[in-house]
């Protein structure tokens, strides 16, 4: 679902929008509460046991096992990113969130086919792969306001891909050995499986988009995003005297 859905569609939707007014430009656009961005990314990471350990329907070895395994590449995408930032600049609090949810997101696909180890090898690319694809959509026009090409999609691809490299039937006879394991299949079927969706998801997404862009319009005013669109939209400020 993180890769081969949302993926294309906010990529395709954030093509079609363009960037917002003063992108790139006089305003810095920054994350709007860092308290409730660390509070929301706490309770995803919570809240991603019950997603991945919950999927087994069981509460046996197997829901143990993918339990850890989320944990266990949430920490090592989070810590790797924060080295990262150290490297290019400074660690930051959103910036180490941004790479939990990153390792989060990576290890969906591969939670209950792989053993809890491999997290940190896939926690650990999730983070490279979707560090410097924020660089590069940084400097492009793409105003992906919540980097959700950089994450979910970059993020999910590796974490496809990973499920057909480290996946061991030691760990769910379900499954099977992937490419560790001398198997070339899984990663094959992995790659076919992310374009193929992802072509289909981005056109799909891309059409409807346009549909909607010709009849009702995509993009509000450009008085109602002067105004805000807490006003323009929802008719209340979310910090009352404070401005928009």
């Amino acid at each position: 679902y993180e890769t081969r859905f949302q993926f294309p569609l906010f990529l395709a939707l954030a093509m079609l929008l363009g960037p917002r007014k003063g992108f790139k430009e006089k305003e810095a656009m920054e994350a709007h509460n860092i308290p409730c961005v660390m509070l929301g990314a706490w309770l995803l990471w919570f809240g991603w046991f019950g997603f991945n350990a919950g999927s087994a329907l069981t509460a046996g070895g197997l829901a143990s096992s993918a339990f850890v395994a989320t944990n266990t590449a949430a920490a090592a995408a989070a810590f790797t990113w924060m080295l990262l930032s150290w490297i290019y600049r400074r660690p930051t609090a959103l910036g180490t969130v941004t790479g939990a949810v990153i390792g989060l997101v990576a290890i969906t696909p591969a939670a209950g086919f792989v053993a809890p180890i491999m997290g940190i090898p896939i926690g650990i690319g999730a983070a490279l792969v979707g560090y410097y694809a924020m660089l590069i959509r940084a400097k492009s026009r793409l105003d992906d306001s919540l980097d959700v090409v950089a994450c979910h999609g970059m993020g999910g691809i590796w974490g496809a891909l990973a499920t057909g490299i480290f996946a061991s039937v030691a760990v769910n006879s379900a499954g099977t050995d992937g490419l560790i394991y001398g198997n070339f299949m899984p990663i094959l079927k992995q790659l076919v499986a992310i374009v193929s969706v992802g072509v289909f998801a981005f056109a799909g997404t891309w059409i409807l988009g346009k549909l909607v862009d010709v009849t009702i319009g995509l993009r509000v005013t450009p008085t109602e995003e002067n105004l805000g669109l807490d006003i323009s939209q929802h008719g209340e400020r979310a910090y009352g005297g404070l401005g928009r």
